[in-house]
């Protein structure tokens, strides 16, 4: 997910999209403790965007 997508979205988004990484995260992480997961780097990607969102929702915030 690019900055410029995640700035263009609202604070609802934001809250949404940021749940929804977050069951992301706990999926993928069972799965890497399973054994099963394909590409490891999608943990690394997915805690990424996440602070990405967190940092966006923020500022996005203490503008209002």
């Amino acid at each position: 997910m690019k900055t410029k997508e995640v700035r263009a979205m609202g604070v609802e988004e934001l809250h949404s999209k940021g749940k929804e990484l977050e069951k992301d995260l706990f999926n993928l992480r069972l799965q890497n403790s399973a054994g099963q997961l394909e590409n490891p780097l999608k943990l690394r990607f997915i805690r990424k965007d996440i602070a990405r969102l967190k940092t966006i929702l923020t500022e996005k915030e203490n503008q209002a």
